[in-house]
């Protein structure tokens, strides 16, 4: 329905104060008539529903899926196995349609849902206080970056050049206007190269920031990282693949001040890239400092169990010189997807599933060695995904598995030009063993 709340005697008096005699006239002093449409949009007839189904449809069988494809598919974004009953429950209106709780204590279905989220996160990492999530990987760890520096008092961020490179990109943009430096710490055949390390930090030094596993899959040493911050006054910032914590030490062992991480692979489909989930979780000390919002656990004046937001450290809830962070909403759906994952799955399922990446990750690996024209990038113990170089171009070998319905992994010259050879594949626990062979089978033929 049109509606306009001005009278034509409104307009009038609008256009007076203007000192003109049209809308049109106005647009003249705006924009130059040269410069204006002044035609008719080309838009083709109105169809029916039935036809705007058929168009649709047709258009939706071009996008390629994992259903169809074995997929090999990497760099923060993976080919999990999701639980039937997550999308059951999270389609429940009540779910489906709940937004960030504003008014929070009269959504008390969805605050126990952040809040279990919340526990479960804490469990999981071993972190002492995890908040209600946030947009995804790369913006948690902005916030972790922005939250050292505040904390510190200090202005020097260190990050690994192992760390995703979209993630780092986030951090540039989130500080360019905070008087902060990045320095990338290099790396050193697949992982940190702590004697370098050593030497960038000094009594500036905010945070010292590892991804672990790292962007090429390798497992780094978070441990010494960890004491080499500490030593030297910084905190210290885990970037986690939250499935990795089955089988490997949570950073909460390790002495992580701040752990982030993406959780897309608990429980959350690929979609198109999106959306994603951010884990963010820290020490006690530092819950002042946090980002987004805290969902507690209290009794009411009755005695009955309820949630109440404890914590929003933002600026429309506090003083806009107290707020920790302006990040808006947590990503509260994509939240209830990972609790409902984690749930499902269990302490033993995650177990499961991270010696399935794992054992069936080295397999491959193994397989893909014996080819010709393909090699090891480096040799360092990985988690489920790892690089191999190829004689020829990366970007290559994969365009022509498309053919077989294989996605071949992430040509690495898609984030340095200089990798135009390097092919990052992932292996989840989703993928068999006659599709590795088949992979290796028909790789070998191209290679």
């Amino acid at each position: 329905m049109h509606y306009l709340p001005l009278t034509p005697e409104d307009e009038k008096k609008i256009l007076s104060r203007l000192k003109v005699n049209s809308f049109d006239e106005l647009l003249d002093k705006i924009i130059p008539p040269e410069m204006q449409f002044k035609g008719r949009i080309g838009l083709p007839p109105s169809l029916s529903e039935i036809e705007v189904r058929k168009i649709l449809h047709s258009l939706s069988v071009s996008n390629y899926n994992t259903n169809d494809y074995i997929s090999f598919l990497g760099a923060g974004v993976y080919d999990h196995y999701i639980p039937a009953v997550i999308d059951s429950i999270i389609s429940r209106s009540e779910f489906y349609t709940a937004y960030t709780p504003y008014q929070a204590e009269v959504s008390q279905g969805t605050l126990q849902t952040i809040f279990e989220y919340q526990s479960v996160i804490c469990e999981l990492t071993q972190m002492e206080v995890a908040n209600a999530s946030m947009y995804d990987g790369g913006s948690a760890l902005a916030e972790a970056c922005h939250m050292a520096s505040t904390i510190t008092n200090r202005k020097k961020l260190i990050l690994s050049e192992l760390i995703h490179p979209f993630y780092q990109k986030v951090v540039r943009t989130y500080v360019q206007e905070c008087g902060l430096e990045i320095v990338i710490a290099p790396q050193k055949d697949g992982v940190v190269d702590i004697e370098h390390l050593v030497s960038l930090i000094d009594n500036n030094t905010a945070c010292v920031a590892i991804q672990h596993p790292n962007f090429y899959g390798n497992f780094e040493s978070p441990e010494d990282i960890a004491a080499l911050a500490h030593k030297n006054g910084a905190l210290f910032i885990s970037v986690v693949d939250p499935l990795s914590l089955g089988i490997v030490a949570p950073p909460g062992e390790y002495n992580a001040d701040i752990t982030v991480g993406e959780g897309q692979g608990m429980g959350i489909a690929q979609g198109f890239g999106g959306p994603l989930l951010g884990i963010f979780a820290t020490k006690m000390e530092f819950v002042k400092f946090m980002p987004g919002r805290i969902v507690g656990e209290t009794i009411d004046v009755e005695g009955k169990r309820g949630f109440v937001l404890t914590l929003q450290t933002r600026e429309q809830h506090i003083r806009r010189e107290k707020a920790t962070s302006n990040i808006c909403t947590n990503e509260a759906l994509c939240a209830l997807s990972s609790l409902i994952y984690l749930c499902t799955m269990g302490k033993q399922g995650i177990v499961d599933v991270g010696n399935q990446c794992y054992s069936k990750s080295h397999y491959l690996f193994k397989r893909l060695k014996e080819i010709k024209g393909i090699k090891p990038f480096c040799t360092r113990e990985f988690f489920k995904e790892f690089v191999v170089e190829t004689e020829k171009p990366a970007q290559e070998l994969v365009e022509n598995l498309l053919e077989y319905k294989i996605f071949a992994g992430v040509p690495l010259s898609v984030f340095d030009k200089n990798l135009k050879n390097h092919l990052l594949i992932a292996v989840t626990e989703k993928r068999t063993r006659e599709e590795m062979d088949r992979f290796v089978e028909i790789l070998s033929k191209m290679a």
